[in-house]
């Protein structure tokens, strides 16, 4: 066995969610838990908020160099928000992933399905690439939860169960489904999920075991 290759390439591990679902939550802890897991820092056409820090929050550029980047196919993944862009650039993931390091992706449904057409052309992002969709346990909860918040008027709450219930037709587009039912067995079902893919023979190079 030989000990000079590298033990394997990083993942590129994509997580969405239907509104209301807690995934900003599960991503959170599922982070707390998985300190090593690497963070893409994005592009935005947007100012600099107080604090924030070109290339540690954002990389701050100009929305012609945006459009540019665009063009040149630099992108995985991008979206234009209220006027503004913002983007993941497919150099900023791959240098990691080609280290061995994993890269933890908390993104919408958009820019998940952007990325997997990225990597229809990428042979390296398709085979780092992994999709996790986090869903309610019922439509029925969902909208117990939503009403629960008491903050959002019927309108708001009937306009969110319809969002969410577009976004959960994707759930097919993903490689795996966790439900946030309970949240502790959640961030646990994904924090054993992320343990188990980092075994996967198809990240490993054929030198692995040299034997």
């Amino acid at each position: 066995m030989s000990n000079d290759v590298t033990e394997r390439n990083g993942m590129l591990i994509v997580v969405s969610g239907a509104s209301g679902t807690g995934k900003s939550t599960v991503c959170g802890k599922v982070r707390e838990l998985l300190p090593e897991l690497g963070f893409s820092v994005s592009c935005t056409t947007r100012n600099p908020r107080p604090g924030e820090q070109d290339g540690r929050d954002y990389y701050y550029i100009s929305k012609d160099e945006f459009t540019s980047r665009i063009d040149r196919g630099e992108f995985v993944e991008y979206a234009e928000v209220f006027s503004n862009y913002y983007g993941t650039l497919k150099n900023e993931v791959i240098e990691k992933v080609k280290s061995g390091q994993d890269v933890f992706l908390d993104i919408d449904i958009q820019g998940a399905l952007q990325i997997q057409a990225a990597a229809e052309k990428d042979e390296l992002l398709k085979s780092c690439s992994e999709f996790i969709f986090i869903v309610p346990p019922s439509l029925s909860e969902l909208e117990q939860r939503l009403r629960g918040r008491a903050s959002d008027s019927e309108v708001q709450v009937k306009q969110r169960l319809e969002k969410a219930k577009h976004e959960i037709s994707f759930w097919k587009k993903y490689d795996y489904v966790i439900i946030n039912d309970d949240l502790e067995q959640a961030v646990t079902e994904m924090v054993s999920l992320i343990k188990a893919l980092r075994l996967a023979t198809k990240r490993m190079p054929e030198d692995r075991f040299n034997v």
